[in-house]
This record gives structure tokens, sequence and C-alpha cells, in this order.
């Protein structure tokens, strides 16, 4: 997180109506009062943690079961992969997932009789490189190619106003600290957009990033941090840095300082660029959402799986790969029981140090490229108001609402897509990416400290917060995403792991370096891919 710290909002509000409130309600309840409406849904540690035990397996209790194909991870890589073996004609595909539902970190909740995200919230609209991505899309009816262009279903793009940030007393359109015609925070907006506009012509960025060659100019920037390039730009300005941090903890889970230059700039170069205010060289790319965020998307790739070939409350313990199958020890959570699952093949569509810790046998590039991935903690929180919050001045709400030097990556309004004139914005969800050091305490302290240090972010801009809360429901990841630290995304070891010769293919987001959906669902489906390549010339040589 940068070095900026929170603004005085408080005192610039003081002449305003909501002088008085701001007074009363400075900051969130104490632990006590949260604590009988704040509670943890969603994944549950002890499953996840089966593979820390030191002692020794359990022997399978419940008769084997051979099928064709064995996926193992039900996020959107495992979805995308089982998805792409059924469509091309390999039925006896089976999923098992470690969590009752699928979805990874792209599932959704309900509370209060509304839908909202557990975890990843909105997905651009792909480019041209993210093949895969653009044809789901097109299968599932929210893209067209239409008069030589492909055109997104706007029923299902991000509603107008997209993004407001709080800043100086007021909210503010777009996540942009505004500057001065004529101001050095203009003029060093200007400069970083023109940096971004060059190293996108001379090196290129995409997504998936496997897409773009990679190129010398790549890895000086993958050597480095991205607060170190910035530095040696001139770029210096807080609000600048500010923006940019925050747009690294949104994608990456840690700020400049932590990841680094060649994703710093991937973020932008990869996308919509990067325009100072003044200079738009046109509207920003859409993106798509829905009130329970990525989980509408995970939802739809689970279902040509149905309940027979998808398993839930499964946790895998181990994986071999033989010389005619790949065998994995898995303990059914509901029979409180150990079970074989033999296949010939299978996809591991696990983070990279979960598959390294449960396959002994795994390549020497993946216990490195494991050991290699730093991962980021990540808590979201959902909130029930009774009624809608006091707006302040300025910009009106949107969907994504910014804090300007919190804590937090602010908050989205779950039912913004919601057209009816009568609904009421009652249910928020917000994001806070964590450093590895508060893991241990995001495992052990009560959802009720966990939820003091949300609404403590965001009752400075929202004093009746605390006074409106009926339900906090919260969701921890311990390690919820790759960041891409200087050195992750150029490894050689991450590069061997996109094909490998045996039975078991690896399909996960971690194997771009950073956890995006285009990078997760085009692993799966090249997974997919060189799986049944394998099956085809296996055919062949029998």
């Amino acid at each position: 997180m940068s070095g900026s710290t929170r603004r005085a909002w408080l005192g610039a509000l003081g002449a305003t109506a909501l002088g008085g409130l701001v007074g009363c309600d400075r900051g969130a309840p104490p632990e006590a009062d949260l604590a009988s409406i704040s509670r943890w849904v969603g994944a549950g540690t002890r499953r996840g943690h089966r593979l820390r035990g030191n002692g020794p397996l359990p022997a399978a209790t419940l008769p084997a079961r051979r099928v064709g194909v064995l996926v193992l991870g039900g996020g959107v890589a495992g979805l995308a992969a089982a998805r792409s073996l059924l469509q091309a004609g390999i039925d006896d595909v089976h999923l098992l997932e470690l969590e009752d539902q699928p979805g990874g970190s792209a599932r959704g909740h309900q509370l209060g009789g509304h839908a909202c995200p557990l975890g990843a919230h909105y997905l651009p609209v792909p480019g041209e490189s993210a093949r895969e991505v653009r044809a789901l899309l097109e299968e599932l009816g929210l893209m067209r190619f239409e008069l030589g262009r492909w055109v997104a279903d706007e029923r299902h793009l991000c509603h107008s106003p997209q993004e407001r940030l709080f800043i100086d007393g007021a909210w503010h359109e777009g996540l942009l600290p505004p500057a001065a015609p004529g101001s050095t925070r203009l003029a060093q907006y200007r400069r970083f957009a023109e940096l971004v506009t060059r190293v996108q012509r001379e090196l290129g960025f995409s997504l998936p990033s496997h897409r773009t060659p990679w190129r010398p100019g790549h890895a000086t920037l993958d050597s480095q941090t991205f607060a170190t390039w910035l530095d040696a730009q001139g770029l210096t300005d807080p609000a600048l840095h500010w923006t940019l941090d925050y747009s690294c903890r949104d994608d990456y889970g840690a700020d400049s300082r932590v990841v680094s230059a060649w994703a710093g700039l991937h973020y932008f170069g990869s996308r919509h660029g990067f325009h100072a205010p003044g200079d738009e060289a046109g509207e920003r790319d859409g993106v798509f959402t829905w009130p329970e965020g990525n989980a509408w998307l995970t939802r739809l790739l689970a279902e040509p799986l149905g309940a027979g070939r998808l398993h839930g409350g499964q946790t895998v313990l181990r994986v071999e790969a033989g010389r005619h199958a790949v065998q994995a020890l898995v303990w059914d959570e509901a029979a409180q029981a150990a079970r074989h699952w033999i296949a010939p093949q299978a996809v591991l569509a696990l983070p990279l140090h979960v598959a390294a810790r449960l396959w002994p046998g795994a390549p020497t590039a993946l216990q490195q490229a494991a050991r290699d991935t730093p991962q980021a903690p990540w808590l979201v929180a959902n909130l029930l108001l009774r009624e809608p919050l006091l707006e302040r001045v300025g910009a009106e709400p949107a969907w994504d609402n910014v804090v300007f030097g919190s804590a937090g990556l602010g908050y989205v309004d779950a039912g913004h897509q919601d057209l009816r004139p009568d609904r009421a914005r009652t249910l928020l969800t917000a994001y806070r990416a964590l450093p590895a050091t508060e893991r241990a305490a995001l495992l052990d302290r009560p959802p009720a400290h966990w939820a003091q240090q949300v609404i403590a972010d965001l009752a400075p801009v929202h004093p009746d917060l605390p006074t409106k809360l009926t339900q906090v429901d919260l969701m921890r990841y311990g390690h919820a995403m790759a960041i891409p630290a200087p050195g992750v995304r150029g490894s050689a070891a991450r590069a061997a792991l996109r094909s490998l010769p045996g039975r078991i293919q690896l399909a996960h987001a971690d194997l771009a370096g950073y956890s995006v959906f285009e990078e997760a669902y085009t692993a799966g489906v090249e997974a997919a891919t060189a799986l049944r390549t394998q099956l085809r010339r296996s055919t062949r040589s029998g």
C-alpha cells in the first residue's frame, strides 16, 4: 500500500447536515457489538489444511473408482478444462472440488434475499488475444460478431456510473484523483500515459500474457519493482502513486513496492491503457458484471457437468502418475472416508503450491515455481443494511466506490445492475487485500474483528454505516492470488509447466504468475487441448 495517509474528510464537511452524524460515528463499533451480526461464510479452512498434516495418509476405505479423465479443482481453470473436454466428446470426465460448490475465488452468495459476490466480481470485455474467453462469451450470448466487429450485450455490461473516488471531502467521477490544469500532477499523469503507450508499441502486452512473445525488454521490467521503475522515470506525484498502487492491489494483491514493473505496466498495457484527464482516446473499456459477480459465469461453466460428474466435498490428499494411470487419494468429507480415484489422465487445476504439495513425483519446475510465487490473502465482506446510506456531496452512487488513502479497496454495489426504480441500495461488497504477515490473523481472529476493520475503512465516508448494519458475512482467502513479484512472470520454471509430457496437465492462473479470469480460463482450455492431443497420439500408437 502507498504511503499516502487518509484525508481529513470529516473536517471538510463540518458545516454540512452530516456534521452531527460524523461526530457521533467516527469509527467502527466495538467487536462485542459486531459479534452477533458477523460470521464467516464460504470456504472452510479445515479441509484445505488437511494437506498440512504430518501424519500418515489414511488408507482408502471406499471402493476405488475408475473414470476416463480426472479434473482436480473446481475453480475457473478446472471448470474450463472439464467443459472443454466434454465439448470435445470425452464424456467420462469427473471433477473433484474441495468445497461443496465449485467456483473457487469466483463464487457467489445470498444475503438478505440478494445475490452478491464472494470474490471476483467483473470481467473486462475481452480483446483479440483472449480468443477462448471471447468464444465462451459468444456461446453464452454475451458477445456477437456484427458488421465486422465484436459487440457486447449491453444488458450485461456495467451500468453507468461505473466508478467514483472519495477524496478531499467529496465524491469524484472515475478513480483518478483530480488534477488542476497546468499542475505538476496533470503533467505526471500525461507522462505516465505516454510511457504506457510507448511500451505497448515497443514490447506489447496481451491477455492472456503468454500470447505476447517474451522479449529482453519484458525481462528488464520483470527484474525490478514497479516503484523502482516509476522513480527512475521521475514519476513521484503522490496521487499518481496512489492510483497505481490501488490498481496493483486490485489485480495482484500487493502494491508497486512488491509487484514487478512488468506487472504494473501489464495492468494498463494489456487492457485500456492509461489516459490523463482531458486526454481520453475514447471511452474506457466496458466490463461485464452481475449481482453475484463472476459466479454468474462459473455457474454456467459447471452446468454441463451435472451432479453425476461434479463431486463437491472431495479433498485431494495425494496424486501419483504411474505407468498406466493417474491415481488420486481423496478424502470424502461427507462420508468421512478415503477413496482412490483412477484415470488414464488428469488435470491438476490447483494453485501451484497446492499441486506441488500433493504430487510427490512432480517435475522440479513445479516445486521451484511454487516456492518462488508469493500469495496474497484477501478478505471479502458483504454488508447488509436496513436502509440506504446517506450520500455525501459530489458524484452520484456508482457500481465501484473507492476511498482515497484507505487500507481497503472500496466497495461495489451488488444491486447496481438492478433496473428497478424502487431498488434500495442496501447490500455492499467490500474488498481488502492483506499483506502475507496478516495471513495468520485472518485465520485466527474472529469475524467481528475483521468486520470492524472493514467498517473503520468506510465509516469516515459513510458515518451512518455502523448504525444501519444488520449482517456482515465475510469470506477469507489465505492464498487468494499469485503476486507477480520481480522474477515471477519471467521464470523459466513457470514456462516449462504450460505443457507437460506425462499423464498430468496443470491448469491454473498461477501459471501466468497472477490471477485473473482470462488467464485461468485459457489455462483450463489449453490443458484440455494438450490432454486431447495426447489421447489421439496414444490411440494411433495403440
